[in-house]
């Protein structure tokens, strides 16, 4: 079974697991929109490979905790939509969720969804109470205070924000928390394994900053233009097109390099290429410089 396969049943079943029976219907729903609508689960990919990596040897624990890192991005997902930040129709080239139940469930399945995230480790971390207190730990971090996703949220409310804080709270704490969480679940040392999930992290909020600008709202699956609208910490903004696209490939070379020597190498580094390759595809990003270069000569002529 390949990484995503393995990663959308675990989502499955633990999804129905946790949801239980006798639940508010329309919830339910509303949480189902929120997860399954075609993600790329590079997260819980993540944690599968590099538990794969450290000797796998509880795999039940392993799913669940990928399950869990992907639960807490989508509820962040969910609240980042709404209008009170960035007023999202669509997501994952879908009605948002508070587009397609309103604004009541979309709060409520957001804040389901991250309690959920705890049921599923919890669920199948029983056994092993010292992998379990570990992955919890790494969990609250990716999410909480001082540096986690929620903490990211929030530096878009501050006044002024470092551009690299921002980026490493908002998008990087849960790529730290996934492949960290991957050798928290074999028992193995999570330290040499944080620099990848903190540079793919960064590498991607770096990619969605230059594809809202370059306009593409098919690969981004959600209105571009944001940054510029809501004011954001933007590395195009910062860095000018070109030095973000530059600073995106340094990440995404950082992340590559700092893979530890392991039997699953070669499969990690494939993974990190594939997604610089979906981020920001290198055609792409070549023709919208075209473009750009020739908008100016057809307005002047």
């Amino acid at each position: 079974m390949d990484l995503l396969k393995r990663a959308e049943k675990a989502l499955e079943f633990h999804f129905e697991r946790a949801a239980g029976l006798g639940a508010p219907p329309r919830l339910v729903e509303a949480m189902r929109h929120a997860v399954f609508s075609g993600g790329a689960r590079v997260r819980p990919q993540l944690v599968l490979s590099v538990a794969m990596a450290c000797g796998e040897d509880a795999p039940e624990l392993t799913d669940a905790a990928a399950c869990a890192v992907e639960l807490m991005h989508c509820a962040s997902l969910v609240h980042d939509d709404m209008p009170a930040f960035d007023n999202a129709d669509i997501r994952r080239g879908r009605p948002s969720v508070h587009k397609a139940f309103g604004e009541p469930l979309a709060l409520l399945a957001g804040d389901a969804l991250i309690v959920m995230a705890y049921q599923v480790l919890l669920n199948a971390g029983k056994s092993d109470p010292e992998r379990l207190v570990a992955l919890m730990h790494a969990l609250s971090a990716g999410v909480g205070l001082p540096s986690g996703i929620v903490a990211g949220q929030a530096w878009e409310c501050e006044v002024k924000a470092d551009l690299g804080q921002y980026q490493r709270a908002k998008t990087g704490a849960l790529f730290v928390a996934a492949t960290c969480s991957g050798a928290l679940c074999c028992a193995s040392d999570a330290g040499p394994w944080a620099t990848l999930g903190a540079s793919l992290g960064e590498a991607y909020q770096v990619a969605d900053d230059i594809r809202d600008v370059m306009g593409q709202a098919i690969l981004l699956g959600k209105p571009s233009g944001q940054d510029v609208l809501h004011a954001r910490p933007s590395a195009a903004s910062e860095l000018g097109l070109d030095g973000a696209m530059a600073h995106f490939q340094s990440l995404i070379e950082l992340a590559i390099a700092s893979i530890p020597e392991c039997s699953y190498r070669e499969l990690l580094q494939q993974l990190v290429r594939r997604e610089a390759e979906r981020l920001v595809p290198s055609a792409a990003f070549a023709e919208f410089k075209r473009q750009s270069m020739l908008a100016p000569q057809s307005m002047s002529a």
